[in-house]
Order: structure tokens, then sequence, then C-alpha cells
């Protein structure tokens, strides 16, 4: 066991024990960790430790975007070139089949993609296929002209990534991402340590019905969706089914694990992406004025690749801290879980935390964020 990882679960047992965290109902378990660049500041746990991986959902799409981006920079991926080319094949909305895509418009979620398709795409089948599915697309709204919040664009994002490098996606996160940064983390556990998989925190609904991941100490037998009882990747073609390791939520990272890629972003990337690439990510690629996209009440008001910014303006309802001071991150959402990684880059400090067992109809507070959520970055 390392010093590090000892001083955290001291720390979590001195701090569980004098500030308790909300507790939503019985089977609820939650984590939080305050951070500034150097090192984490608190901890506070209840259920679960500071080191112990969970499935954080859309602040995955964060992580996936520090990976698409380190190829941007080496120059295998443009952000602005037409997708197709990479692809193999024309991904275009068929609505405006002139309209280019690129790995910026899909990472700012202005690329016309709905998810009004599944996708969680079976192993077996393809992204091209469920794409051609004239409902994946926004028929009113050409590329590049509106933001609309959708899953589906991460899928691509992944394929894309496969494609260009000849890799899997969860091997190449871990190669580009976890592995530089020290952070034993992975996307459906496949590149986690067997320690790892051991602290595994299950998702439970409110009324403790298991939702994900009661591994009980083992690897799931099978770490994307199967069509039928067998679960043979000896034959998948990277670039073909990006969805496979869930790109939009899959990744498996512990809390303190969001503080160190909270520490990358505060730190202008520290190396492994330079300071003018973490300016492209947070951007914001798009500011909501009031008729150019669904904020869905007041949530998404403005967003750079892959990075959402809270606070941006008064007409926004999406600031669970209350003080109106800019912060940058990513909300996650998924099986009962909330999470969130939030920094200051003013101040050089952050937050990271999730909560599970939060009802799917948990009560807003103040802010389009639950009370729940809002009591945890406070």
């Amino acid at each position: 066991m390392t010093r590090i990882r000892l001083l955290i679960l001291a720390a979590t047992a001195f701090l569980s024990a004098c500030a308790p965290l909300p507790r939503p109902n019985p089977h609820s378990v939650a984590v939080r960790v305050t951070f500034d660049r150097d090192r984490i500041t608190s901890v506070q746990a209840r259920g679960a430790g500071a080191d112990d991986p969970v499935r954080v959902a859309s602040i995955s799409k964060l992580i996936t975007d520090i990976g698409a981006m380190r190829l941007v920079e080496a120059g295998i991926l443009d952000l602005d070139a037409d997708v197709s080319s990479v692809l193999g094949w024309p991904l275009r909305n068929p609505h405006f089949p002139d309209r280019p895509i690129t790995l910026r418009l899909l990472l700012s979620h202005r690329s016309g993609l709905k998810d009004d398709v599944d996708y969680a795409i079976p192993l077996g089948q393809t992204l091209q296929t469920t794409l051609s599915d004239p409902k994946a697309w926004d028929a009113e709204h050409a590329p590049g002209t509106f933001f609309r919040y959708g899953n589906i664009n991460f899928p691509v994002v992944a394929s894309i990534m496969e494609k260009a490098t000849g890799e899997r996606f969860d091997t190449l996160m871990a190669r580009l991402v976890f592995k530089p940064l020290r952070i034993d983390a992975c996307f459906n556990w496949t590149t986690c340590s067997d320690a790892a998989v051991a602290r595994a925190v299950t998702l439970k609904s409110e009324a403790g019905a298991v939702r994900r991941d009661d591994l009980r100490g083992r690897r799931p037998d099978c770490p994307v969706l199967s069509p039928g009882p067998g679960c043979d990747l000896s034959g998948y073609v990277p670039g073909t089914n990006g969805a496979l390791f869930s790109p939009q939520g899959g990744a498996r990272i512990s809390a303190a694990g969001l503080a160190r890629i909270g520490q990358f972003l505060l730190r202008q990337g520290e190396g492994l992406l330079a300071p003018g690439i973490i300016a492209a990510m947070i951007g914001p690629e798009w500011v909501f004025n009031g008729g150019n996209g669904d904020t869905e009440k007041g949530f998404w008001c403005a967003y750079g690749l892959a990075v959402q910014t809270l606070a941006a303006s008064q007409a926004c309802r999406n600031d669970p801290f209350g003080d109106g001071v800019r912060r940058l991150g990513h909300s996650g959402e998924a099986y009962g879980l909330r999470s969130g990684l939030w920094v200051d880059p003013v101040r050089g400090r952050g937050v990271a935390y999730f909560v599970t067992a939060v009802p799917d109809d948990a009560p807003k507070g103040r802010s389009g964020f639950t009370r729940t959520e809002e009591q945890m970055v406070r």
C-alpha cells in the first residue's frame, strides 16, 4: 500500500466521522474530495473510500476528451476536418447532406446527432448502421448551428479515435490518459488493477436493487454489450463500434482519481497537453443566446469540448454552489448516481464527488441540480 493511499484512507476515516455527507436513503454511499493544484485538501466519505472506483457517468466525456485531444496535439486527428475521411464512410445528417461533421462539433454537442436511437450498440453491430437511421439526426438544425446534449456523439468520437490508431478504445485510454496521469482507472473494468476491481462501488436504486457493477471482487464475464451468451472480442475491428466501452459514461474511477483529473486541468495540462489545447477544451464553443440550443431548463448554458461551464450567466440555473463563481468540469447522472468534477481556475481549487441511490425524480434545489448534489458541493 502506497504512502499516498494510506494518507487518503486516514483522512477519509477522520473526516467521515466529523463531517457527515447527505444521505438520500439508507442504500446511498457518498464520497467528496476537495483539492488544489498540488494536493488533496479534504476527504469526506460514507460507505466507500476516496480511492474506490465507481461508474462516474458523463464525467467520462471529459476524460474521453483528454484522450482525443492528445491525438489532436500529436497531429493524428484534426478538430476541424470532416471525420468521414477517418471513419471511412460518410457521416452526414441526411437532412443537411452538404454540411461536414467535425470532431469539434461532436465534442461540443453541435453535430446534429440526437439520443433518439440506442447509443449502447451491442457487440456484432456497427456505428455506421445505427447512424443510418434518420431518427438519429436533428431535422431542423444544421450541424454547427444548435447545441443539443447527446450521448451518441461520444461513441462516434471513440470510433474515430480507434480508426485513427488501430487500437481498441479501452486500451487506448489507458495508454493516453490513465497511465500517464498515474490513475488506477478504466472503461468497463478492462484495464483497472485487480485491487481496483475488488474495491468497486455497486450502484443501487433508492430501494436497494442493484443497477450496475455488483462485481463481488471479480471482473464481469463480458466487459461489453453482447447479443448472445458469448463475448469474443478477438474479431472486433477497431473503429466499427466505439460504443462498446461506453465512452459517454463508462469510466470507472475513484473520487481521488477525479481529483487528479481536476489537478491536471488546474495545472494547464502539466506537459501532457499544451496550455493552448486546454484552453481549446474549455472554450466555450457554445454559449446560449436565447435560441441556439436546448438548455434543458437552464442546466446547459455554456459548453466547450466536453467541458461544462457553471454560472456562465445570470439566466442559467446551473450553479449548485450558489456563489456565482465560474467553474469548469462536468456533471454525471446514471443508474441512481450523481457525480461532479468542478475546478475554479482562478482560485486554483476544485471538488470531486459522487453519491449513489439518488431517486431518478429527486427534488431539485435552487439550481437545476438536485438538492443532494447542492449539499455535496458545499
